[in-house]
């Protein structure tokens, strides 16, 4: 069976690479993450991970927004440092379930995915907002992209991307159970807290350059062919690092919620 997962992994990543939605590190690295979630928590794992690989790609299909494309830090397509920013935390915590086969792991592997998907749609979606983004920290309407912003579409697609997950890892382990309802509740706010933090992290510290040709401020280190000028934030917390913080905080509520529970 576990052959056959790894198979099943190797496949995905050679037709996402295919349809440029994965360079080749990136998909060397989502065999990393998918044949490690099937190692520790065999098919339900990975086909959870593949909910949101697959809505992801869905949610990405739209036309992206012009605006957004000038400020963000990379294009479309993934790499092998945004795959382990979005799946190196629900990769590991699979491989402590396989060594240490507890409940609590289990929580944080959800709640990881929870938050990366729910990042991943308010990214997306929020982006074709008809209204500008409102910048939590400067208290201002702002461009589209911009990090530290949200929008009220953006905010409901975060919501339902975390909604989604839960729901499928109720379908998966859990079933119909009494604390069914508890779960869904806790670990999907979970994951909405984590894309929550990415907000803040992204608003609040994350690196920003000014290009010295058209002014616009940017996640770019070069932009109009020019090199950009760091104007704030640390140069290594980058929107890869963000969202590392967001999967991570997500799993730590997850990991929380399920010691208290159990």
């Amino acid at each position: 069976m576990i052959l056959l997962l790894f198979t099943a992994v190797i496949l995905i990543a050679v037709f996402a690479y295919q349809k440029n939605k994965l360079t080749f590190g990136g998909a060397i690295a989502a065999v990393i993450v998918g044949g490690s979630i099937s190692l520790g928590l065999g098919i339900y794992g990975l086909l959870l991970l593949g909910v949101f690989f697959c809505s992801s790609i869905l949610i990405g299909s739209f036309h992206p927004n012009e605006e957004e494309l000038d400020i963000v830090q990379k294009g479309q397509q993934r790499d092998a440092i945004q795959v382990l920013a979005n799946g190196g935390v629900s990769a590991i915590l699979a491989l402590i379930y396989f060594v240490y086969p507890s409940q609590i792991y289990m929580f944080g592997f959800v709640a990881s995915l929870a938050a990366a998907t729910s990042d991943t749609w308010a990214s997306e979606l929020g982006s074709h907002s008809k209204k500008k983004p409102f910048h939590l920290f400067k208290r201002k309407h702002v461009r589209h992209g911009t990090s530290g912003a949200i929008t009220l579409l953006g905010s409901a697609a975060a919501f339902s991307g975390s909604f989604l997950i839960v729901i499928f890892s109720i379908i998966f382990w859990w079933g119909p159970s009494y604390d069914s309802l508890i779960l869904l509740v806790v670990l999907t706010l979970a994951g909405f807290l984590g894309n929550l933090l990415d907000t803040v992290l992204g608003g609040g510290w994350q690196v920003v350059y000014r290009c010295s040709v058209c002014s616009i401020e940017t996640e770019r280190e070069n932009h109009c062919s020019t090199k950009t000028v760091r104007i704030k934030g640390k140069k290594w917390m980058n929107n890869d690092f963000v969202n590392l913080g967001c999967t991570g905080f997500g799993a730590a509520i997850g990991l929380l919620s399920g010691w208290l529970l159990l």
